[in-house]
């Protein structure tokens, strides 16, 4: 064990305490700001997580090279020279490619049914994805079922076209039929929707060298970080899987405190200075870098690591569930219900800047350049008036400290203000690969939260009572002067679900609304108990009052769930099926009309979502693509099944503008949107899609998924850049924007017509993630290599 800080040599002893390095868990240092100065000074020498993680991987893979391969006697005989998934390319040119680090690999229904599917029967609380997101094969995914089409496992060589929405409802919801453990154990099953190429891509260059290879080949690529989305946008059949998880941490080390003296300076060429300019502008002054693989948990962890060492003076906008990534919830919008959101805006209001790698194959990084006050028209940020970009011009350079950004290429015809625009709201995985991405820091405010008749004080009184929580909730969020508490007190707390609680920053007046608002309904002066604060939950498991959501869930996690990931953020915990609709954007001024309408949204039963009103509806920069629904609402909520009739035909009309016949509004939310979101009939939007129509026929005669979440004009403007940004559709995720136009289904018909030898192999449970003859050669000595490399990083650097 290192017995020394690794940047400035000081030795632990009474007064100094060294703490494990939170990026590679290696070294030890005496503070945070060591930390940072020696990541910078020490790059070259200093191992990574990554390195470990490559260890760790072709330990686990090694294995499998040394196993003789047993192929069936139908497999030996249709073996080809070269095994795997289009092995009529060259992959090999790939390989050479990409930095060592890297990893290109084959994969199979064996390795999601080996590696993921058992999860789903650990013990439901302590289920989680954070089990599955480090699975060798990175194919695994939150909810067990996206992994075939539609979240759908029942047979279907079309992709369920010719099936009904109704089938899938009493397969998947109410009545599932004994053959589901069949489809889900057969690896034949044509609804498999399983990438058959995986490849971890550690740096930016890897990336680059993917895309042009699949530009060149008329490949699709699917991205993923941990796979939270409930359409299933991050697995898909036939593509090249970009599993980003490996890619470089910049999280632990990215925090940078902006030096006021350059406000008014004006931005450099290769803009290095615009975030902290952009930050200074909006009189905050702080950032953090975040990779394009690294989730919530890493995220909150390296904030926490800072507030430890500086004393608490960082708070971020992110995801309730640690495995949440900021490259998949903030592009949805990013509901911050949980850590401030209403104080700070949506996911997509905290970029400063992005870096990517385009279809096109360019890495560039972009973010705006010019701005200007907006606080009249009631705005608390500068709006966006010009938004510029650079280009690398030495793509293939591995080192990050040797990358140069310069004014992009003549020829180079994409739109910076377009992409800025797209990115943030128009949803993850279509627009190119996000490598990292500044986000803004605010200055820390106290933290205190509250739980309703929840364990270990939960009584049947109180939950009797639920019901008259939830109206509180409502009152509070929505209607707060009913309660006597001003906006600014309101829109201190956010809550994700009533039954979750309720997350506060700064100054609020929970306890005492909660008082007032048990005497308004004459309601048992005991019951003000049945809420409590997490504090007097800490001090019941003799802890201190935790100062942050991340640290609470952490806590919450050790002491109320079964604790399989000590120290790290929790999710919730996953199971078989994901969301099946989307919320309903429920506009504040529909709520304003009258306590019926309030009454009337009670009545739903269905569970609210308040990360809406205050800097999220005033937070916006005025260049994203975020829906106006998103800023005008008061909450989301779900409609069921069930209660879609009535919603179409009778709530819809009053809540949103239907004069004009030709522009469907927007009206879901897009975060937590399921796979059987669908607009009303297009001929009349009084009327749902009806179930028992095939989806071939909802298709198209119902509104579709995307237009139901953008509304008509800011679809047409997404789908306009989305043809100009990748016209050969190279990222085409499910329900993502431009999934559904004619050029993307005709790219597809097209890769179904080529040749037979280049026609996608079906994910056979073979073991085709073990390659054979000359793939079983090159894999192997890059295996041996790359673990050689490591050990010796291992050995000469420890």
């Amino acid at each position: 064990m290192m017995c020394c800080c690794a940047s400035c040599g000081a030795t632990a002893d009474d007064d100094i305490s060294l703490k494990l390095c939170n990026g590679c868990k290696l070294v030890r240092y005496c503070g945070f700001k060591c930390q940072r100065e020696h990541r910078v000074k020490q790059k070259k020498s200093a191992i990574s997580r990554e390195h470990v993680g490559i260890i760790i991987y072709f330990g686990r893979l090694l294995p499998r090279f040394l196993e003789p391969r047993n192929p069936s006697t139908a497999d030996a005989a249709s073996a080809s020279p070269v095994s795997g998934w289009r092995s009529d390319l060259d992959w090999a040119a790939l390989n050479s490619k990409l930095s060592s680090s890297a990893s290109l690999i084959d994969t199979s229904y064996d390795d999601y049914a080996g590696e993921c599917r058992p999860e789903f029967s650990e013990p439901w609380d302590s289920i989680s994805n954070h089990a599955l997101i480090d699975q060798p094969s990175g194919m695994c995914l939150p909810w067990l079922y996206l992994g075939w089409e539609m979240s759908w496992p029942r047979p279907s060589e079309n992709g369920h076209l010719n099936q009904t929405a109704d089938q899938a409802v009493q397969d998947l919801l109410i009545n599932p039929p004994t053959d589901v453990e069949s489809w889900l154990a057969d690896p034949t099953n044509p609804s498999l929707n399983l990438p058959s190429k995986v490849l971890f891509p550690s740096i930016a260059s890897d990336v680059v060298a993917a895309v042009n290879f699949a530009k060149e080949h008329g490949l699709e690529i699917s991205v993923k970080n941990s796979g939270h989305s409930f359409q299933g946008a991050s697995s898909k059949k036939n593509t090249l899987l970009l599993n980003m998880n490996r890619y470089t941490h910049y999280a632990p080390t990215g925090i940078t405190d902006c030096d006021a003296s350059i406000l008014g300076s004006t931005v450099a060429e290769d803009l290095s200075t615009q975030p902290c300019l952009l930050s200074l502008a909006k009189n905050k002054s702080s950032l953090i870098r975040v990779g394009g693989g690294e989730n919530f948990d890493k995220v909150y962890r390296a904030v926490i690591a800072a507030n430890e060492e500086e004393g608490y003076k960082y708070h971020v906008v992110g995801g309730a569930a640690g495995t949440v990534s900021p490259m998949g919830w903030s592009w949805q919008g990013g509901l911050g219900g949980t850590t401030g959101g209403r104080l700070y805006g949506f996911g997509v209001d905290q970029v400063v800047q992005l870096e990517m790698v385009l279809p096109n194959g360019v890495h560039v990084k972009f973010g705006p350049t010019d701005w200007e006050d907006a606080s009249a028209e009631g705005f608390t940020v500068p709006r966006t008036k010009v938004v510029s970009g650079v280009c690398r011009s030495n793509p293939d350079e591995h080192d990050e400290e040797n990358w140069v950004w310069q004014s992009c290429p003549e020829d180079f015809d994409i739109d910076f203000n377009d992409m800025w625009f797209a990115v943030r709201g128009g949803g993850g995985g279509t627009w190119g690969v996000v490598t990292s991405v500044y986000l803004q820091l605010h200055d820390y405010l106290p933290f205190k939260s509250y739980l309703f008749n929840n364990p270990p004080f939960r009584t049947e009184k109180c939950t009797a009572i639920f019901p008259q929580f939830a109206e509180f909730v409502a009152h509070y969020m929505s209607a707060p002067s009913l309660l006597n508490v001003t906006k600014e007190r309101s829109h201190a707390c956010g809550c994700p679900d009533p039954r979750a609680g309720i997350y506060c920053h700064g100054e609020e007046d929970v306890m005492q609304a909660w008082t007032r608002f048990l005497d308004l309904n004459n309601s048992d002066p005991a019951n003000v108990a049945c809420l409590f604060s997490t504090a007097k939950l800490a001090s019941h498991d003799n802890l201190p009052a935790p100062p942050g959501y991340a640290e609470f869930m952490i806590s919450f996690a050790k002491n109320l769930r079964a604790d399989r990931f000590p120290g790290k953020v929790p999710d919730d915990p996953p199971g078989k099926i994901g969301a099946d609709l989307a919320g309903v954007l429920v506009p504040q001024s529909w709520l304003d009309e009258g306590e019926e309408n309030r009454k009337t949204l009670q009545e739903y039963g269905t569970p609210y979502y308040y990360a809406f009103g205050g800097a999220a509806a005033s937070g916006s920069d005025q260049a994203n693509s975020l829906s106006q629904a998103h800023r005008n609402a008061a909450v989301m909520t779900r409609v069921s099944l069930d209660d879609l009739d009535d919603f179409w035909g009778n709530l819809f009309p009053q809540m949103f503008d239907v004069s004009d016949k030709t522009k469907f509004p927007p009206v879901f939310g897009s975060n937590h949107a399921g796979y059987l979101t669908a607009g009303p009939l297009k001929e009349d939007w009084t009327k749902p899609c009806p179930r028992e129509w095939t989806f071939e026929e909802r298709r198209e005669k119902c509104i579709s998924f995307q237009e139901a979440i953008y509304g008509t004009e800011r679809l047409a403007r997404l789908e306009a850049i989305k043809k100009a940004v990748d016209p050969q559709f190279i990222f085409n995720c499910v329900n993502c924007v431009g999934n559904n136009l004619p050029e993307a289904s005709k790219s597809e018909d097209e890769k179904d017509e080529e040749p037979s030898p280049a026609e996608p192999e079906p994910l056979l449970g073979n073991s085709s993630d073990e390659p054979s003859g000359a793939s079983f050669v090159s894999s192997f000595v890059a295996a041996i290599s790359a673990t050689a490399a490591a050990v010796y990083l291992l050995i000469h650097i420890i």
